[in-house]
């Protein structure tokens, strides 16, 4: 149950709609415990989840790469995604759907026979026309068993991300053991260098990120490996995700780049057009 204003009075759990207050997972969960489990962030779009299709597929993504099931069907989640939505009205701006390793003995080992999922609802956190970033002294390890899967263990962005606001940023982006542009903690990375466009390809360990999959459809980018060390040819850029949609970048640490550039007012106008006039794209 959470106290916070602007997160929904209604959860849905396991298969029912309770109120938050009747809500409650095992002290046992694996996610709890150690960090097992996957999730999406949906936005909600005139009343409508938003590229529902992709996220659902992204989330059975995560799930069998972390080798684990969920019995709900992705017809029975979205009827409980529209159930969440109409049951928290304007607390519904963005869904987050859940799903854990479920009840299992202390440790690493799943002892589970049934997963955890659990979907709730929350307003949309207000973002700056623009931000700043900061890059980070630690990286993302693209061999990792993890690398690409949207997981819920996400202590390493927590540190990551308040590394950044300390200093200025509303996003951390960070490397990947190659010393390439990887992603920011919560975030896909665009930025133009000579005249391009590019963006990490998923092969440096970043997320496939929903958004950042719809701007690559949307315009041409290009996309190829970067080193951090050549991030002071940028001259514009911005990060994508379901809570940022395109937000230009106005400073990567000292860097001030043009903001919004050319390539961030197209990309905007695009998916902006796109949101108004298809759902499920």
């Amino acid at each position: 149950m959470s106290s916070d204003d602007s997160v929904g009075h209604f959860f849905w759990l396991d298969g029912e709609l309770l109120a938050s207050s009747d809500a409650s997972v095992s002290v046992l969960d694996h996610g709890l415990t150690v960090g097992d489990g996957a999730f999406e962030t949906i936005p909600v779009f005139n009343g409508r989840p938003f590229a529902p299709s992709r996220h659902l597929a992204r989330l059975r993504r995560t799930l069998d790469g972390l080798g684990l099931s969920c019995e709900t069907t992705d017809a029975q989640l979205r009827t409980a995604i529209a159930a969440v939505i109409e049951a928290n009205g304007e607390r519904s701006e963005r869904v987050r759907l859940t799903v854990t390793g479920g009840r299992a003995a202390l440790g690493s080992e799943r002892t589970a026979t049934e997963s955890t999922v659990m979907i709730g609802s929350t307003r949309a956190v207000q973002r700056d026309g623009a931000t700043a970033v900061v890059t980070v002294p630690w990286t993302r390890n693209e061999r990792s068993a993890v690398a690409g899967l949207k997981t819920i263990s996400y202590a390493e962005n927590v540190v990551a991300l308040t590394y950044a606001q300390e200093r200025g940023g509303s996003e951390a982006l960070l490397a990947n053991s190659r010393g390439e542009l990887c992603e920011g903690t919560g975030s896909n990375v665009f930025v133009a260098v000579d005249g391009e466009l590019i963006t990490p390809p998923l092969s440096s360990g970043c997320l496939a990120g929903v958004t950042r999959e719809l701007v690559l459809e949307l315009m041409p980018v290009t996309e190829r490996s970067l080193p951090v060390t050549e991030l002071d040819r940028v001259t514009e850029g911005f990060l994508t995700s379901s809570t940022r949609d395109v937000q230009p970048v106005m400073r990567i640490d000292e860097l001030g780049l043009s903001c919004p550039g050319p390539w961030t007012r197209k990309a905007q106008e695009a998916f902006g057009n796109l949101k108004r006039t298809d759902a499920d794209p």
